[in-house]
């Protein structure tokens, strides 16, 4: 009898454990977001996101608001998202975790951000930044556009949609 029930414990938590893994994917295909709760990560949260197993482009953004640059390109981010449904976008703000609902979570508001937004937060930069590209000197905005076969990474800004949109286009070629 005791061995019944830990088969049935057994079968629920993997069961679980899948029907999360499903729904953190369905998460971040999702095209817009209400931000009422941000995930806060560290590298190893994050990590995840910077994997895929299939051929649609996934773009992640290192962004902040106190960052001149990472602000004024986020409408064209934002739109070219919106033009070409086979992209996936989750923005990484390296904004303050003390910051997040008094000024993160308007901020979104405010700038109608409809992408997923997490919050990066792990002290060991030297390490992380070096993992996820070595030539990143650390300076946002900075750019991953990626899919199972290839990486392109860009620490630039985008001076407007076109300017993103081609980046996505030489990506694709």
């Amino acid at each position: 009898m005791k061995s019944i029930k830990f088969y049935y414990v057994f079968i629920m938590l993997i069961t679980l454990s899948c029907k999360n893994q499903d729904s953190d994917r369905q998460v971040f295909e999702s095209k817009e977001y209400s931000h009422d709760t941000i995930d806060i990560v560290d590298y190893n949260g994050l990590q995840p996101y910077l994997e895929t197993e299939d051929d649609r482009i996934h773009v992640v953004n290192f962004w902040a608001m106190w960052c001149a640059p990472c602000v004024a390109e986020l409408p064209y981010l934002q739109q070219v998202v919106r033009q070409n449904p086979d992209i996936d976008m989750l923005l990484v703000s390296m904004d303050f975790t003390n910051d997040v609902e008094t000024r993160l979570k308007p901020f979104l508001k405010d700038n109608n951000i409809k992408s997923r937004v997490i919050l990066m937060d792990d002290p060991d930069a030297n390490y992380w930044i070096n993992q996820i590209d070595p030539s990143w000197s650390g300076a946002i905005p900075f750019t991953i556009i990626f899919n199972k076969n290839k990486r392109l990474y860009l620490e630039q800004s985008f001076e407007n949609a076109e300017d993103f949109q081609n980046q996505i286009n030489q990506f694709y070629n």
